[in-house]
């Protein structure tokens, strides 16, 4: 795996919760940031800390074998708020489609992964410039019995299923494609996508390269990765891009995180946080912005 030891963390522990797992950094959990309307800088730095859901999907944002919380968006977060006068993070791990009811439910302040920005989300959440852009792929047998290449493939072939989270966009994308849905097997994580391909319940996990490729490296098996591709949705091509996501509301706090990003990415830091999670700079979000996500 690759090393996360430049990063510091402390206090860790886990706090038991329906349907959840919780990593906390830091004393007892405590809900002042969530229960007000508005979640601004100031009672972030008051608090001492910012809590934030990930999905555990790696290498997005995931709990590692040592009950850590890492990835590209955690990572990417801490040193934001680092910047921002707020040490600490907190962290639970959420089923994907928990993830915006719970950010609008002020059960958390910010959604830390890896999220992409797509106009249907932009009505519900705020998010902040885009950090990332990939492209889509499938994870299949090695030799990809079925030929696939993109969701049309598994359009055109009936007997093939795909295995997707549930409420992610590569579930729109398949469906955009004329994926019927009884081929189409929704899953809360990403783990569990790989498990019905292992058991040959599925015929291609659909991810982004970044995912599925970090997931074959560390889980193995007599799979691969297929090439990355553009996908099409209703005759349209659409853009595989992502980023930090928070409440419409909190638009002092969004404002703060966006000058910090802006920083970043002028120096170059945000592609050094982003690197140790396979990212290079051909992932990087260029001159693409939120505001041209939310319109596509």
């Amino acid at each position: 795996m690759t090393d996360h030891g430049t990063v510091s963390r402390r206090g860790l522990f886990r706090a038991g919760g329906i349907g959840l797992a919780a990593i906390a950094f830091g004393p007892a959990l405590a809900a002042c940031s969530r229960t007000e309307d508005t979640v601004t800088l100031d009672s972030l730095r008051k608090q001492g800390y910012i809590q934030v859901a990930i999905n555990n999907e790696a290498p997005f944002g995931y709990i590692d074998e040592n009950g850590e919380v890492t990835g590209s968006s955690p990572e990417l977060l801490r040193a934001i708020f680092a910047e921002l006068g707020v040490p600490e993070v907190r962290a639970e791990s959420v089923a994907w489609d928990g993830l915006i009811p719970g950010l609008k439910a002020k059960r958390f302040d910010a959604v830390a992964a890896g999220m992409y920005i797509t106009p249907e989300r932009c009505a519900e959440v705020a998010f902040a410039e885009p950090t990332y852009r990939v492209l889509q792929a499938f994870l299949v047998p090695a030799g990809n019995p079925h030929g696939l290449t993109t969701f049309d493939d598994i359009a055109a072939n009936p007997d093939v299923t795909v295995a997707v989270l549930n409420a992610s966009v590569e579930q729109g994308y398949a469906k955009g494609a004329g994926v019927p849905e009884a081929q189409i097997e929704t899953v809360d994580n990403q783990t569990s996508a790989y498990e019905l391909l292992s058991n040959g319940r599925v015929d291609a996990v659909a991810l982004s390269t970044i995912s599925l490729n970090w997931l074959l490296n560390q889980r193995g098996g007599d799979f691969e990765v297929t090439e990355g591709f553009i996908p099409v949705v209703d005759g349209e091509e659409v853009t595989p891009a992502g980023g930090l996501a928070f409440r419409q509301s909190d638009t002092e706090l969004l404002a703060e995180v966006n000058r910090v990003l802006a920083d970043f990415k002028a120096s170059g830091r945000l592609l050094e946080i982003l690197e140790p999670f396979g990212f290079t700079e051909q992932e990087l979000p260029g001159d693409l912005t939120t505001e041209q996500l939310c319109q596509a």
